[in-house]
Formats: structure tokens, sequence, C-alpha cells
């Protein structure tokens, strides 16, 4: 059975990789900038490589562009932070307030499994035949 919005489902497809990775990217910037009413953590090694998996892999995943791969890479990331951050506060993730990080974790698992989509600049740059 297929649904009623199945002709649609490349657009809405793009439509989450792109809010997603933006989403992810703002988290990034406030642990690099301290933008967005965070606070910079640059100092910590452990915060600055996850700031920037967060930051710049959240904008490669919302352009679509290997975004299979940034998203293996961030999934895997936040199933660390799951269990460093939020699981040691208790079993249940409404409780341990890691509910975001498992989200992120399992679209983020998706996307890399999917790949970038049919609307992403690794389709763009595919489709690109150069100058004549």
């Amino acid at each position: 059975m297929t649904s009623f919005l199945g002709p649609y489902v490349e657009y809405a497809y793009a439509a989450m990789r792109l809010i997603v990775g933006f989403l992810f990217s703002c988290h990034g910037a406030q642990k690099l900038f301290g933008a967005l009413g965070g606070q910079a953590a640059i100092g910590d090694p452990l915060m600055l490589l996850a700031g920037s998996i967060e930051f710049f892999g959240g904008i490669l995943i919302a352009l679509g562009l290997i975004a299979s791969h940034v998203s293996f890479l961030a999934s895997g990331m936040m199933a660390v932070a799951y269990f460093k951050v939020h699981a040691p506060h208790g079993f249940w993730p409404v409780l341990n307030e890691g509910e975001l990080a498992l989200a992120y974790c399992f679209v983020f698992l998706y996307i890399a499994f999917r790949g970038s989509g049919t609307i992403s600049l690794d389709k763009l740059l595919k489709s690109y035949k150069g100058p004549i």
C-alpha cells in the first residue's frame, strides 16, 4: 500500500535532512563559538572535537554532501554522548534528558543508510558534466 504522500517522499527526506543538519550545526556553533546562548568549550579537546563534528558535519548533512559518511560519524558520536553524559543519570531517556541524543543518533543512522538522496549536492555534483 502506498501513501498518498508517496510522490513527495524525496522532498520530505531532503527537508528532514536539511532541518536536522541545520539544528545539529547549531549545537556545534554553541560549543565552538559560544553562539546561540552557548558557551564556547574549545579548552576541552573532546568538546572541540564534538563541536567540530556537529558544526561542520551538520552543514554537510544539511547540504547533502557526503551525508552518508558524515551521518555515520555523527550517529556514533551521539551514541557516545548518550552513554557518556546521559546514561549515568538513569536508564530512561526521558528521565536522564537523553531523548535528543538518541533521536539524533537514530536519525543520523537512517541518513547513513539512505545516503544524501536525490535532492542534494551529491546528486548535483554527480550529474555535472563540466565545461564543454
